[in-house]
């Protein structure tokens, strides 16, 4: 707190006499490149970002100053959402100076908002060749080589950071993904470890649908059951619909004769599961009773003889005669 009151009183102090004697100054003598960059500086911390512009620009006419002059202008073009202004700031300071650690990370960072992958990629390697022992910069290139859906370079870099690993939340999840991306069954291993530490519905979720894609339906209907229990009315990732369809599905699969499932799968359809494709392919489930069968059919059919389901038909059938009738 007596910190900030400082900080507080020195802008004060700035704005009510240096910057007034500087520019008293300059309508004399020309101020130096130095005090254009604290004044700039100051007007940036105060988050008005027009004046600390307009005095950043004129510091970085001095080469003394023209470097950090150039990043916080890129800092600013980035608070005020200017992604690419600022990704242009930054790369003007590679130019000159290629391993610039900090305007490599800004840099990498910022062309992920431009969405420019390849880019990112490409100043993420050259940041971490510089200095291999970031694992914050390590796992935001992972980040970017998963969303490039290039798994197995994520998971070398990942696996260069073993302490991450094992301490990081955010680190582990990103490392099961990428396991589970290229359908490793250690994945299964991995998001285990991180829900004996961490909760997350939306996780525990993700695992359940591992454990069943590996048929290991028994921990998986377990799994389901506890995102069911922890997962919010409200949540739209996963729905609560959605996830007694999945308890559903690995009954039918587990039991096909069993009438759980499909009692699973009313309870799914009264609570707004509406998806008829894919209720339709529990019918290729092997081994399904015929009960079960009829079971599925008419749900089915409930849910497409439902009143704004027929209105959706409805209208779709004129938009279509239409369609037909101008061709």
């Amino acid at each position: 707190m007596q910190k900030n009151k400082l900080y507080k009183n020195v802008l004060i102090l700035i704005f009510c006499f240096i910057i007034p004697a500087v520019i008293c100054a300059c309508a004399s003598l020309a101020a130096s490149a130095e005090e254009y960059y604290l004044i700039g500086m100051a007007y940036f911390d105060l988050g008005k970002y027009e004046e600390a512009e307009i005095w950043l620009n004129r510091a970085k006419q001095a080469d003394r100053t023209k470097t950090a002059s150039t990043y916080n202008l890129g800092r600013l073009a980035y608070e005020r959402k200017r992604y690419d202004e600022a990704a242009k700031h930054f790369e003007d300071i590679l130019k000159q100076d290629p391993q610039n650690v900090h305007a490599l990370k800004a840099a990498a960072y910022t062309r992920i908002r431009t969405g420019d992958l390849a880019a990112a990629d490409m100043y993420y390697a050259r940041l971490l060749a510089l200095v291999p022992e970031s694992a914050d910069d390590g796992y935001n290139h992972a980040l970017v080589l998963y969303a490039m859906e290039r798994y197995g370079e994520a998971q070398g870099v990942l696996e260069k950071y073993p302490f991450a690993l094992l301490d990081n939340k955010d680190v582990m999840l990103l490392y099961a993904r990428t396991l589970n991306a290229q359908n490793k069954i250690e994945a299964v291993d991995c998001y285990a470890a991180w829900l004996n530490i961490h909760f997350d519905p939306k996780v525990r979720y993700e695992y359940a649908s591992i454990l069943e894609q590996y048929e290991y339906y028994a921990r998986s209907l377990e799994e389901y059951r506890k995102s069911l229990l922890e997962t919010p009315a409200a949540s739209v990732n996963p729905k609560r619909n959605e996830i007694h369809f999945s308890i559903a599905r690995v009954l039918l699969t587990a039991d096909s004769a069993s009438p759980e499932g499909i009692l699973e799968l009313e309870t799914a359809s009264e609570n707004g599961f509406d998806n008829t494709e894919e209720i339709e392919k529990l019918l290729n489930i092997k081994g399904l009773s015929q009960a079960n069968i009829t079971g599925i059919h008419e749900i089915i059919n409930k849910i497409k003889n439902a009143p704004e389901n027929k209105d959706i038909d409805i209208i779709e059938g004129i938009l279509e005669n239409n369609s037909n009738s101008g061709s």
